[in-house]
Order: structure tokens, then sequence, then C-alpha cells
């Protein structure tokens, strides 16, 4: 079934209506379709509507990882370190689309857009804007939508307490995203949360708004749109224990920062060409594979990533 006839509100964005989108989603399905319940979309090509743009980013949830993959050391290198990334580029016409696909199961999405799953990279992601491409049926529909809308509930819960206690809702996003974007190696520039706020103000309003009753902390919301403002009652020792936690979800994001790179050389055919382009991409420097790392790359990739960090590639 086609979810996006399905999205009805601002919190459930309907991807473009787009003949590259449906290609390659079909595409995906002939290749790993007995495995998949749901393709996400979500990032920078859905906002502009463009797939041409850029890398489309995509998310496959999949009943699990066995299913998915042939061989069980893959498996489980999803399994220990989800996701998995994957590159696929389609002919549409006389243009190409290229992807980048994570791999996902079900259960991983749901426990990390929960309240028991301590670090951001999942509740982080899809508490922005993301799209429904493809859903096998209503309920895997209906357990992506609950996954979303507790990645939205988690988010706010974690950030809440690092924030002023009364301000925009604006700036509770944009700060927000950014503590979210400094638990991990970023090559984004330091405006970038600014820039996905701004892009989304009303969804983001809309979210906070959905979100407020169900939190742990009261947190009250006046007027609407980019006009939002926001109150919140956090007591002193909340808000200790969330400066302790962040500190050390950032600790803890650097490190698997480094090993979700690690597993992509692995696991990720053309692995070290993507990671270049990415950080090309969002760095704006040029990025040099010496020929050795090529060769070794488990032996010489640290020496690179240390270089790139040095420059400030890496965030």
């Amino acid at each position: 079934m086609r979810c996006e006839i399905l999205a009805s509100s601002v919190l459930q964005p309907s991807p473009p209506d787009s003949p590259a989108l449906s290609a390659l989603v079909d595409a995906l399905l002939r290749r790993h379709g007995h495995a998949v319940n749901a393709i996400l979309f979500y990032g920078s090509c859905l906002r502009s509507g463009d797939l041409f743009d850029g890398l489309v980013d995509l998310y496959l949830i999949v009943d699990d990882y066995t299913a998915f993959y042939a061989r069980k050391t893959r498996a489980l290198a999803n399994w220990l370190l989800p996701p998995t990334v994957f590159y696929a580029e389609i002919g549409v016409a006389d243009r190409i689309v290229r992807a980048k696909y994570a791999v996902l199961s079900s259960a991983d999405l749901r426990n990390g857009t929960s309240r028991r799953w301590f670090h951001s990279y999942l509740w982080g992601r899809f508490t922005q804007p993301t799209a429904l491409a493809w859903c096998r049926d209503e309920a895997a529909r209906r357990q992506i939508e609950a996954s979303l809308e507790s990645a939205r509930r988690t988010f706010l819960e974690q950030v809440l307490p690092r924030l002023p206690a009364a301000g925009r809702v604006r700036d509770l996003w944009q700060q927000g995203l950014q503590l979210s974007y400094g638990a991990e190696l970023r090559a984004e520039s330091a405006g970038r949360p600014a820039e996905l706020t701004a892009a989304a103000l009303d969804y983001y309003a809309a979210a906070t708004r959905e979100a407020a009753a169900s939190l742990r902390y009261p947190l009250a919301i006046d007027g609407s749109g980019a006009d939002s403002r926001y109150r919140a009652e956090i007591s002193a020792l909340s808000r200790g224990l969330s400066r302790a936690a962040w500190a050390l979800r950032t600790a803890q994001g650097k490190l698997l920062s480094v090993a979700r790179l690690l597993k992509a050389l692995l696991t990720f055919e053309g692995g070290l060409d993507y990671i270049a382009w990415k950080l090309e991409r969002h760095s704006g420097q040029r990025i040099e594979i010496p020929p050795r790392v090529r060769r070794y790359p488990l032996i010489f990739v640290w020496g690179l990533f240390w270089r790139l960090y040095r420059r400030g590639v890496f965030r």
C-alpha cells in the first residue's frame, strides 16, 4: 500500500508525488521486499521535494535482521550496532536517483525511539519530519506512527531539562537539535539545527503541542506556529541529572560514531568513497583517501579520521 495517501496532518508529512520516489521504492522492494514492512523518507530531499538534488535518505524497517540478510554475520553486525547503511542508484528517464538506505528492525525502531533508549541517535532523527513512502499494511502504519510519536515525546523529555524554563518553541527545537547533533561526530555546520528548525516551524510547533500533555514535566504552550512559546516546570535535581546525562551521551555518541564509520567500511560497498562524499558535502572541504587507507582501511583509517577531526571536518 502507498502510505502517503493516508498522511493527513503536519505531523505526518506526505512524500512528494514523484515518479523518481516510486521507482526507487519499487526497486528496493524488488530487492528486499520479503523482509520489509515500511520505508521511511526523511532528510534534505524530503524538505526540498527534489530527489535528484543530493542523496535520498531512506530507512527500511524490516521484520528482523535474519530475514533480511542471507549471511548471519551481516545480520549480527546490524543487530549489534544498528543501523547498517547501503547505497542504491537507479535510472529515471535520463537522470539518476541516488539513495542511502539504512536497515533497522521494527524492534530497534520501537526501542530506539522510546524513553528507555539512552542515546539520541534514533529518537533525535525520528523527531524530525519523516514521511512514510511505503508500508506493508495498516498494522505496519500504526506501528510506525506510534514510534514517531514516541520519538518526539522522548526528545522533548530529554532536552527540556537542559534548556531555559521558558522561551520560544523555535529555540527549544533549535537548541534541542544542537544537543542531539553534538552527541555524535557530525560534519554539518553549526548552523544546521537552525536551518532544520526554520524549514519546518509549523511541524515543530504542532509536535510540541501534541506531546505536551504526555510529558513527565508540566509543559504549557502559548500562541501558535512561529509565535509559539513554552513554559516548563522542571526541578533543579532533574536539571542536574540531565547535565550529567548529556555529558555521558556525548562521550558515548562520539565512540558510537567511530564504530559506525568502521562498520560502514566493512559492510558498505564503496564505504570509503561514501564517507568521503558525505563529509565533503557537509563540511565543504575536499577529502582525499590515501592509497594505503584503501588497501588496509582498518589499520590506517584511524590516522585519517584524526587528521579530519583536527581540520574540523568532524565536530
